[in-house]
């Protein structure tokens, strides 16, 4: 490709080539016929961040001009995805940049294939954040976030040897050409020391918080379009730094090498992504982390309320915060810390400002992920936090006692520590007290939000707790992920769904057209070609796309029941082998998900999963109608492959343990029919798309409480009366499919029979098994499996995180949006 001199931020063929073939030039210093794939990939990603930097800026400054109440979202995890193709597909150039890349002999999807994604989340509470900046961006709204800027991610996995193997995910080795760096912004970060008691000039407690070591967060900053480049927000990620500084003490002792230790440790905090289930992460390196969050965030956003010469009394009248979980839960004490000791706010004040100013969301129900400190750690990490935190306590439950509670084990419930064995402090609950709304992310759990974490605080403050249900943008995982499908739908009803998903609903008439369902069926057949594709280049698997495409794609969890869905794949290959039963149609079992590295048992699940897919896959009495694929790796990119060429959606949990969901609600969206229980998300879902779009199985909540509430469940009962379970199990027990093995999933037989597993598989195996034929009955029949897929896009608009961002904005925050001048507000 040859140089050439021109403007830089058109965005015409003519100027995006000019810019591209400039930046291979000048900023990669190469020329043009030396470029390959990746320097164009680069070149591309800096054309497209000039063009976000100017429009960027132009947005900063209509908030600026508009006086616009800004809100700030905290959350320890965010699943971006790949952003080169997002970006080109919001600025609507995809047409454009394919074009100008096939002159040059390239194609969009080589060149985006060159892109790492920034594995900055665990799975759905980091890409319901990055959904969230999207609807933000594209609505026109002032909201931004703040996070960590992890050097690696959760981590890469493979498969050896049927195990999962973990290796270090540096997604920043080919760098990430869309951030900019900020280190005029950098933060200074204390920790530890300890605090003095003083007394002020006005005669008051003055506690000085002294001796403290220190580091620094260099802040990054990732530019966020929103659909039709109207409105660029950003994601700002802290990266810790050590001071320039040394302990000068130990310095002229002589210790040079425990001097540079100290600097080393210190740009550890944002060094790795912490697993969610891992129990071998440092306690206190953990502590540190969110802590960095927390100050460098807090920091930040009163930095830029005061830059406005405004009275810091004034903060919750322009500033909404909002906690994503527990991990962000200091945020209460250092807001308080900030204004009592720095700003010297008095205390009622300055607790009137942090409780109207943040906002906390509940997203799950496990008490193992309901996060509490120990006192002695956080008296040595935080000193002054914690006097505040205790301070917090004390007066709070004074309120409590005021209201007329006299039952010393409901206040003790209530404290915000723990005092059963050594002292805790329960982060939840201090996110529920500093915070004026408490909401939940489906209708369900937002119910048993109130009933189940925090009965005694629904019961006082009932006007504090709200629902939010999750939602996902329709253009990363519709229009973006699936062109197929958003081409015909855009065909038949026009492209205002991007914007406004419940348009959509013109789709339904369509679902009883004949020639509509034969073109929809057409666009879902050849997903599923491309993706077998994938899976023949990637794992030498192959797979027909007329069989029954049914996914599980999700973090790796004993309560998301991938082991339910194995049982289920064992029960099909014993019928087809031994039963001689031919199914109505054959069936691909995918899975994808990554089980935490310390997470014993979720990583045999892997395991087992692997030995199926080896053991069926060459069995040649089954492999024409059963194959078994797990899709390594599982992450956005990914998942932006499988999820259109679905026809079955895997949502089977036990009910009341998920949260949400919002995997549900894209396979959903993309046209799979879900199998699912009345858990989560999944029952909004069904209202929706109607009871008859949606395999339901299962107990539903209140049988669950019941079953573990009386201890009455007695698996063994399911074992001698269902001789399919029995069969399941034993083929498990004697090694069936691990010969060289044979005991190696016998802790799976006796888990499963055990009166304490909780997750009470065997209740819901045969509903189960029941659901599946009449999936395969249905899938056999095409006008009526397709009818039903059509019906379940057509009936999605609801579940568009546009419309959780209203609802947030509109009850939560008090922001509204600001257009640029002349453009009308979304619909």
């Amino acid at each position: 490709m040859p140089v050439a001199s021109c403007p830089v931020h058109g965005l015409d063929a003519d100027d995006l080539s000019c810019s591209i073939r400039e930046h291979v030039a000048h900023s990669l210093g190469k020329r043009g016929q030396e470029a390959g794939c990746r320097d164009v990939a680069t070149a591309m990603a800096l054309t497209l961040r000039d063009r976000l930097v100017d429009r960027m800026l132009e947005t900063r400054d209509r908030y600026r001009e508009s006086r616009a109440k800004r809100m700030y979202y905290l959350s320890i995890e965010y699943l971006l995805g790949r952003c080169l193709g997002n970006n080109i597909y919001n600025m609507n150039l995809q047409g454009e940049m394919a074009g100008l890349l096939q002159s040059w002999g390239f194609s969009l999807e080589e060149i985006r294939e060159h892109e790492r994604d920034p594995a900055l989340g665990n799975g759905g509470l980091g890409r319901l954040a990055a959904c969230f900046l999207d609807s933000l961006a594209t609505l026109d709204m002032p909201g931004c976030g703040y996070g960590i800027h992890y050097e690696y991610g959760l981590f890469k996995q493979s498969i050896e040897n049927d195990r999962q193997v973990e290796r270090p995910d540096y997604w920043m080795a080919e760098g990430m050409p869309l951030q900019l760096e900020r280190r005029d912004q950098a933060v200074i970060v204390p920790l530890y020391g300890r605090v003095e008691d003083h007394q002020g000039p006005d005669g008051g407690y003055l506690p000085l918080w002294v001796d403290w070591q220190d580091l620094v967060g260099v802040p990054y900053d990732i530019p966020i379009v929103g659909y039709g480049d109207r409105t660029v927000n950003y994601l700002r990620l802290f990266a810790a730094k050590s001071t320039d500084n040394f302990n000068m003490q130990i310095f002229d002792q002589g210790d040079y090498i425990k001097a540079i230790h100290q600097k080393v440790y210190s740009e550890l905090i944002s060094k790795v992504l912490y697993p969610s289930e891992s129990i071998s992460f440092g306690k206190e390196l953990r502590l540190v982390q969110e802590f960095f969050l927390v100050f460098c965030s807090i920091r930040d956003i009163t930095r830029r309320f005061l830059k406005q010469n405004r009275n810091i009394e004034e903060l919750p009248e322009f500033t909404a915060i909002q906690l994503n979980d527990t991990h962000p839960a200091l945020a209460v004490a250092e807001l308080m810390r900030l204004l009592v000791d720095e700003r010297r706010v008095p205390w009622d004040r300055a607790w009137n400002i942090v409780t109207r100013t943040l906002a906390f969301t509940n997203h799950t129900l496990m008490p193992e992920a309901l996060e509490m400190w120990s006192v002695e750690l956080m008296e040595k990490v935080l000193p002054r936090h914690l006097q505040i935190i205790y301070e917090v306590n004390r007066r709070f439950l004074d309120t409590v006692r005021a209201s007329g509670v006299t039952d010393e084990a409901k206040i003790r419930r209530m404290s915000l520590i723990d005092e059963n064995g050594g002292k805790q402090v329960r982060m939840a609950h201090l996110a529920v007290v500093g915070s004026h709304s408490v909401n939940g992310v489906s209708k369900l759990h937002s119910e048993l939000v109130k009933k189940v974490l925090f009965p005694d605080y629904a019961a006082l403050w009932p006007g504090k707790f709200n629902n939010k249900t999750n939602g996902i943008t329709p253009r990363r995982w519709l229009y973006k992920a699936n062109p197929g499908l958003s081409g015909l739908i855009s065909e038949a009803i026009g492209e205002d769904w991007i914007t406004d998903l419940d348009q959509l609903q013109k789709l339904a008439p369509l679902a009883e057209d004949p020639s509509f369902r034969e073109r929809f069926a057409g666009v879902k057949r050849a997903a599923k070609a491309k993706l077998a594709d994938y899976f023949a280049k990637t794992t030498g698997i192959v797979v027909s796309p007329d069989a029954v495409f049914d996914m599980q794609a999700k973090r790796i969890h004993e309560y998301k029941r991938q082991l339910l869905n194995a049982m289920h794949v064992i029960h099909d290959y014993l019928r087809v082998t031994e039963d001689g039963y031919v199914p109505p149609a054959p069936r691909v079992y995918v899975f994808a998900g990554k089980a935490a590295p310390g997470y014993f048992e979720a990583k045999e699940i892997i395991h087992l999963i692997c030995r199926l897919s080896k053991v069926i896959n060459a069995d040649k009495r089954a492999s024409d109608w059963i194959k078994v694929v797990f899709a390594a790796d599982y992450r956005v990119s990914l998942a932006e492959k499988l999820i259109p060429a679905a026809d079955v959606s895997e949502q089977i949990s036990t009910a009341g343990t998920e949260a949400s969901g919002t995997g549900n609600m894209k396979f959903s969206l993309n046209g799979a029919l879900t199998v699912g229980t009345l858990d989560g998300a999944n029952i909004e879902i069904r209202e929706a798309v109607g009871a008859e779009n949606f395999y339901l199985f299962g107990l539903t909540t209140p049988e669950v409480e019941r079953l573990l509430g009386e201890g009455s469940y007695d698996p063994w009962e399911y074992y001698r009366k269902h001789p399919e379970i029995r069969r399941v199990l034993d083929a498990l027990s004697a090694g069936r499919f691990s010969p060289d093995e044979p005991a190696v999933f016998h802790w799976m037989f006796e888990k499963l029979l055990s009166r304490n597993e909780r997750y009470l598989h065997l209740a819901d195996f045969m509903t189960y098994l029941d659901a599946h034929e009449r999936i395969g009955m249905e899938y056999a029949n095409p006008d009526v499996w397709m009818r039903k897929a059509a019906l379940n896009v057509a009936r999605m608009g609801g579940f568009s995180s546009d419309r959780t961002i209203r609802e947030y904005a509109r009850d939560i925050w008090g922001i509204k949006p600001f257009p640029p001048k002349g453009a009308a507000p979304r619909a």
